[in-house]
């Protein structure tokens, strides 16, 4: 059966509902803003949709208050002095202007070096790090993923690097595949790690059920450490909010 989209107001609170096959309800909240979203079975009535997000008011509202208080980036113009995120640390952007080709590289234990051409614009220095961003954490998520993929005792996946306005990672079981934020790059590598590890699970358990908790326990015992780290760190400024696995 298709899905359905459309805006529900319950209370004066505006609920983005989307129907499909699924079996449970399912709310959330996302940044930056507190966008409420319910996915819900086609057999449940709107009444008990309602009722459901009715009695989770006091809960919306504190995901909401805690987004508004999250730190986060200001906008970045990649210009020398701008402070920027790699692998969990802060570094001190230098802008060397004039090669012939873009380049970026991590120079000292505080700095980074962005080489590009005298003609290149903000966005063009963006791109630059983006794309230094992903080949960076491409390599960090290969290596993870072959560790876990032996420990799980199935097939390395092929690996999607992307960026995400709600998820740290999501995996496809079917075409063996997991895509990972493109964020992840300016986060801890524990933080790859966890996100990875957290992927491969559900090639074996598709829901956050109690098997999917038990594998996390035994293969990353300080995995809810981990979460709250990553859930904590400051956000960039792309309004991507406190994504969550």
């Amino acid at each position: 059966m298709a899905i359905e989209t459309r805006t529900l107001s319950v209370g004066g609170l505006s609920v983005d509902l989307v129907r499909k096959s699924i079996k449970n309800l399912h709310l959330a909240v996302y940044p930056p803003d507190g966008r409420v979203r319910v996915a819900a079975p086609w057999h449940v009535s709107e009444d008990a949709i309602r009722l459901a997000v009715a009695t989770r008011v006091a809960w919306i509202n504190r995901q909401r208050r805690k987004f508004a208080a999250q730190d986060r980036q200001t906008q970045r113009q990649y210009i020398s002095g701008e402070t920027h995120y790699f692998l969990g640390r802060g570094y001190r952007l230098q802008v060397i202007s004039g090669g012939p080709s873009y380049r970026v590289r991590v120079s000292s234990s505080n700095k980074i070096e962005l080489c590009v051409p005298a003609e290149a614009d903000r966005n063009a220095r963006e791109q630059a790090m983006l794309r230094w961003h992903r080949r960076e954490l491409r390599k960090r998520v290969e290596v993870e993923a072959a560790k876990w993929a032996t420990r799980l005792g199935i097939e390395p996946p092929l690996i999607g690097i992307k960026q995400m306005r709600t998820k740290w990672g999501t995996s496809n079981p079917s075409a063996r595949r997991i895509w990972l934020n493109l964020e992840l790059a300016q986060k801890h590598p524990q933080c790859i790690s966890y996100s990875v590890l957290h992927e491969l699970i559900h090639f074996r358990h598709r829901k956050h059920d109690d098997q999917f908790i038990a594998n996390l326990d035994v293969m990353m015992p300080a995995w809810r450490g981990i979460r709250a780290e990553l859930n904590q760190l400051p956000l960039a400024h792309q309004v991507w909010g406190h994504v969550k696995l």
